[in-house]
């Protein structure tokens, strides 16, 4: 079965998604998953990805893999704000996101946390 773990422990996704933010909102997911289910998991990802896309608040989304014989995969999602991406994960996944978790390969470990875009003065901008 798929396993999830916090990337953070100290302010997990359950905490994050309680928080009080405004405006967009980064959804960072890394997953970790063994070379002969790679294309399970893109195929499962493919589906869930869709559904996300059509979401109310959905920005946008990319899936990028290490580089090399890597299998770690990153995606990077946009949101127009935690609200419309906590809507979005409860129609999506349900009550009971574990239960989608079973549909990716048994291998995978997946690792969600959400972010804020940091301005740093010449260097990355707002």
């Amino acid at each position: 079965m798929a396993k999830f773990v916090e990337m953070d422990e100290s302010n997990t996704l359950k905490d994050q998604m309680e928080s009080q933010v405004t405006g967009p909102v980064i959804l960072i997911n890394k997953f970790n998953v063994k070379s002969d289910e790679v294309e399970q998991f893109l195929k499962v990802w493919e589906e869930d990805a869709t559904k996300f896309k059509d979401q109310s608040g959905f920005i946008s989304a990319q899936l990028h893999k290490g580089i090399g014989k890597s299998t770690v995969f990153i995606n990077y999602a946009v949101w127009e704000s935690l609200k419309h991406f906590k809507n979005a994960v409860d129609k999506v996944m349900g009550p009971d996101p574990q239960s989608r978790l079973n549909n990716y390969p048994k291998s995978l470990v997946v690792s969600p946390h959400l972010f804020k875009k940091v301005s740093v003065p010449g260097i990355c901008g707002d």
